[in-house]
């Protein structure tokens, strides 16, 4: 039986960077993904923001991974020729009771350590983004755009040259600790052979499996399953502007209650995107999601933006594409931060779990993998 010092399940951007630190610290690495290639659900779904930690509760996981996570990302970025660019974003009270709800972001995001954080008033707004509708505004200078296909292939190069290895069309069957030895019995099989299972140990397993991370948990023999979160998913679909947009920030409404609102987001290009917006689905099946964007969902989109840019001419929007968040809950109530549980709390030596890593996971990235690999002897 082969035996590889860590395993780490899914390729997306959380997956790869751990990926990478594990095997940059010099431990044999074998990554486990059932997809054809690298980052094909969540994390090339997104809108490829770089965000700055501005909305998340203080001493939350994603605020501490975020902030961090901002600092080394543009480094990172910078040092390997990683395509970014650093717009910076406005973050709109359209109206005077969204005022409150603004403040309330003001003293979270300072709470949190965010810099180059700026008020403005409804005249610095307007020298800025003339089309756009304030009365206020918080300008974040740390927020920008990163091209998530090129940070995944930096992430998954150095991960190679450092002598891991990743496999694709490969899937968890199941995973037991070996009575002999303790290490992880792991029984995999490829998706183009499905009758032909075969094992390989390890001494660390890590479940970064995304939108498959509790179904993946719950195939663990000996686990607790009262111990797991349950998955549910959310999903986010995209329009994109036809012609020139007049903006040159991101554009930010308060947010609401299941997220950040429908936002205007810049590609590399320029070109602009809005979304994504709030769509709970029914399906717990990853393989099961339908990603199409309903054309339907256009008037609702017309309806937020002009929130915020009252002059959209209409019929300039066109359906685009669609993510899907791992959200988790426990006992019924969502838990709104990320989960790291370990032997801690599962009792199970070697096992690293990661449950509902969503957004901000592409620019935490980097923090995250330092601290999984912290947590490797």
């Amino acid at each position: 039986m082969d035996h590889i010092e860590v395993v780490i399940v899914g390729a997306g951007v959380v997956g790869l960077a751990i990926a990478r630190e594990v095997a940059l610290s010099g431990k044999s690495a074998l990554i486990i993904e059932k997809q054809n290639s690298f980052g094909m659900a969540t994390s090339s779904r997104n809108s490829e923001v770089i965000h700055a930690g501005i909305y998340y509760p203080k001493d939350s996981l994603k605020a501490k991974y975020c902030v961090e996570g901002n600092r080394r990302l543009y480094a990172f970025a910078k040092d390997r020729g990683i395509p970014f660019k650093n717009f910076g974003k406005l973050i709109v009270a359209c109206h005077a009771n969204e005022l409150e709800a603004l403040e309330k972001i003001w003293l979270g995001a300072n709470a949190n350590g965010v810099s180059e954080l700026e008020r403005l008033s409804q005249n610095q707004v307007k020298a800025l983004e003339p089309e756009l509708r304030s009365v206020e505004a918080i300008y974040s200078g740390t927020t920008g755009i990163i091209d998530s296909h090129s940070l995944m292939l930096t992430l998954l190069g150095d991960f190679e040259n450092a002598g891991g290895v990743i496999s694709y069309r490969t899937q968890v069957q199941t995973a037991r600790k070996s009575n002999q030895d303790g290490n992880w019995i792991i029984t995999i099989n490829s998706l183009d052979e499905p009758d032909q299972d075969f094992e390989i140990s390890c001494d660390y397993l890590i479940n970064a499996a995304g939108l498959g991370a509790v179904d993946l948990a719950n195939s663990i023999e000996d686990i607790n399953t009262k111990e797991l979160p349950q998955a549910y998913f959310v999903k986010g679909n995209y329009f994109s502007l036809s012609g020139k947009t007049p903006f040159s920030h991101l554009i930010y409404p308060v947010p609401e209650q299941a997220g950040l609102g429908v936002h205007l987001t810049l590609d590399l290009n320029g070109r602009a995107k809005f979304g994504p917006d709030v769509e709970h689905i029914e399906t717990r099946n990853e393989e099961a999601i339908d990603y199409a964007v309903d054309p339907g969902r256009v008037d609702h989109f017309e309806t937020q933006i002009r929130q915020y840019w009252p002059t959209m001419p209409s019929g300039v929007l066109s359906p685009d594409y669609s993510g899907v968040r791992p959200k988790i809950k426990y006992d019924g109530k969502v838990f709104p931060d990320f989960y790291i549980q370990t032997a801690k709390e599962h009792h199970q030596r070697g096992l690293i779990q990661l449950f509902g890593f969503e957004s901000p996971g592409l620019t935490a990235s980097l923090a995250i993998a330092a601290d999984i690999c912290k947590l490797i002897e």
